[in-house]
């Protein structure tokens, strides 16, 4: 049936939002940051994954050299124009500008070095799972199948978010991190060295993107505006999830994957956009708070 296609579809694009969606409500949750940059570094991710695969490098290791460029942006980003206006309490409104501009400098910077063309990894073709087969479901269904690639992406994904959970329920910066979530300053006199939160939050969102901007690689192609053809949906995550709440944002981030890929058989592919903003519009009118409470 080509519903349940689409559904596998858009679990395969929800577990990707989920990644990029937990790293955007975390730069919210502690650094009371609205990032529009950041579907742009999941595109820098997913280039450099792209570029030292295309040198004939892993692609794991790729991902991972990826990984590394995009905290170290996000890390420049941090010195040159995040810290000093947190130093100077510059408002969300002139946050909000600079990271758009931050934004249209790292797509600009894409163009600069890779060109407008789109890239693919240089990965071995692998057949299509026919589930059909494989769990012996009736003739009823269908020949239902899903890319290889896919299925890679959703097995990642619950990895990661174990990893995540982990490390933010039991390791002594999770909790730190949970802490100044919570309250900025009582966590500063309560000892919690915040400017080490500050650059472990980067180092987590940086890892979490690139390593999203890498899985939207392996499912379709590497292009300059992919990252911010998905800021709409992952904002849309986010809110729906509650602000700042990770949990929430992955829960979200799945709603709107799914929602958006069967929206393609009844509006067509065109529309997928407007399905996640129309989600998001009608829950700001019906719950404001998101599904969740927006704390971690």
């Amino acid at each position: 049936m080509d519903i349940i296609q689409l559904v596998l579809n858009g679990l395969s694009v929800g577990s990707i939002l989920a990644l990029a969606a937990v790293g955007l409500t975390l730069t919210y949750g502690i650094l009371r940051l609205s990032n529009f940059a950041h579907g742009d570094y999941m595109t820098l991710g997913a280039y450099v994954t792209w570029l030292c695969n295309s040198f004939g490098l892993n692609i794991w290791l790729s991902m991972v050299v990826g990984a590394f460029g995009t905290i170290g942006g996000m890390l420049i980003a941090e010195k040159l124009l995040w810290q000093p206006m947190r130093d100077k309490r510059a408002t969300s409104t002139t946050l909000i500008i600079i990271s758009i501009g931050l934004a249209l400098f790292i797509r600009s910077g894409v163009l600069f070095i890779w060109g407008s063309g789109n890239q693919q990894y240089d990965l071995p073709v692998v057949k299509a799972i026919n589930l059909t087969e494989m769990f012996g479901l009736p003739e009823a269904f269908g020949d239902i199948r899903i890319a290889y690639y896919r299925v890679v992406v959703m097995v990642m994904t619950l990895l990661v978010i174990l990893g995540l959970h982990f490390v933010l329920q039991n390791s002594k910066i999770g909790k730190a991190m949970r802490a100044v979530a919570d309250n900025i300053d009582l966590a500063r006199v309560s000892g919690v060295d915040v400017e080490r939160v500050v650059l472990w939050t980067w180092v987590i969102t940086g890892s979490l993107t690139a390593i999203a901007g890498s899985m939207y690689g392996l499912i379709t192609t590497v292009r300059p505006n992919m990252g911010w053809f998905l800021i709409l949906p992952m904002f849309a995550s986010v809110i729906l999830g509650g602000i700042g709440n990770p949990y929430g944002a992955i829960a979200g981030a799945f709603v709107i994957g799914v929602a958006q890929e069967v929206s393609v058989a009844f509006l067509g592919p065109d529309y997928k956009l407007g399905v996640a903003l129309l989600i998001m519009v009608a829950l700001l009118f019906i719950r404001p708070q998101g599904l969740f409470k927006g704390t971690m």
